[in-house]
């Protein structure tokens, strides 16, 4: 089913919509006897909530998970897990025109074919970003379990429009806690360029896109499969899942097509103690579909938030003619800020189940 990730060791089924009573989750797989640090995870899905930030939605939200099962005195117990989280802050009047009005580079014109019209239009239904904040709860605990096996996820705002952050260094990922940040990035300077950048977006009626950097390190050399099981696969597979991203790029990417064989091999040596690796990090960590043991990394760009106060013109489903569409609501002018913590989320749990 669409609204089901399913790996070979986890599965997560998501449910609900942007306006419905709750949204929520059940995971399936998390191993049993870990103690889940409910402060942690509280941290992690704070960075994704709305309404915390200038460049964010001002829908307010406090995102408080409910455990329904799966846990005894905190402790995962096997069974799957079920939590919930209510929506209360929502305007679901301020969406009805859209009923017969579709968004450009919004899903309610498909929406509205697929299921002949019946599509819940409020917030977005089902395809609005709201649907991550169930997603981060479980890649909040996901990543808790891999930090004790000594994997680490970690992800910054590569840029926003043509507004560069200092990329990671691909072979040795810095040691800097980005998610401490409010706003992640390694160079706070150009952070504060991005942020204006948003501000000027947002007083145009407009929005801006960009793209997300994420690192994966602490993974042993073997992991993954070849063709259709590769470590990119299913991370693709995963990534595509999170609303507004429109591509992904591993280690050098296209850039990297832009380059001579010779420099964009990735020379093989041996470090000092003893393990082979490769002197630079040009295949982003994967080889063949299989991790190398060096750094994952890749990149995702995310799509302008599609919903501009602006007038665009649009087409009545009903008469078939063209129509000036106003959007009413409250919308992120760059939702590029909040999609960090949801692409480290999405990575965790792939890369969880990739270990078994």
């Amino acid at each position: 089913m669409s609204s089901i990730l399913t790996g070979k060791n986890i599965r997560i089924s998501v449910f609900g919509q942007s306006h419905s009573k709750a949204i929520g989750a059940v995971i399936d797989g998390l191993p049993a006897g870990f103690r889940i640090d409910n402060d942690k995870v509280k941290s992690f899905t704070d960075r994704r909530a709305p309404g915390r930030a200038k460049f964010a939605t001002a829908r307010k939200e406090a995102d408080t998970a409910v455990v329904l099962s799966g846990l005894v005195d905190g402790v995962t117990c096997g069974a799957p897990l079920g939590m919930l989280i209510e929506n209360a802050d929502t305007r679901s009047g301020d969406y009805e025109n859209l009923r017969r009005v579709p968004r450009p580079a919004h899903a309610d014109y498909a929406a509205a074919v697929k299921y002949n019209g019946f599509q819940d239009v409020a917030g977005g239904g089902h395809f609005s970003g709201r649907l991550t904040a169930p997603l981060c709860y479980a890649g909040a605990i996901c990543l808790q379990i891999l930090e004790q096996r000594g994997v680490q996820i970690k992800a910054h705002i590569a840029s926003v429009g043509d507004i560069a952050d200092t990329p990671f260094d691909p072979v040795e990922i810095p040691n800097v806690d980005i998610a401490a940040k409010a706003f992640p990035v390694l160079s706070d300077e150009q952070g504060a360029k991005m942020q204006a950048e948003i501000e000027r977006a947002r007083m145009a009626c407009d929005s801006v896109g960009g793209v997300i950097e994420c690192a994966v390190t602490g993974l042993p050399a073997g992991l993954g499969e070849p063709m259709f099981d590769g470590v990119e696969n299913q991370l693709a597979k995963n990534l595509f899942a999170v609303p507004a991203v429109k591509g992904l790029e591993f280690g050098s990417g296209f850039a990297g097509t832009r380059l001579r064989g010779s420099q964009n091999n990735d020379a093989f040596t041996v470090d000092a103690d003893g393990q082979i690796r490769t002197e630079t990090n040009n295949h982003g960590g994967i080889l063949g579909g299989i991790t190398s043991g060096m750094p994952i990394l890749f990149r995702v760009a995310v799509k302008p938030t599609p919903s501009i106060a602006q007038p665009q013109k649009s087409v009545n489903l009903d008469t078939k003619a063209s129509e000036e569409l106003v959007i009413r609501g409250r919308h992120d002018p760059c939702i590029v800020p909040r999609a960090v913590p949801v692409v480290e989320a999405v990575t965790a749990v792939t890369v969880l189940d990739l270990l078994g």
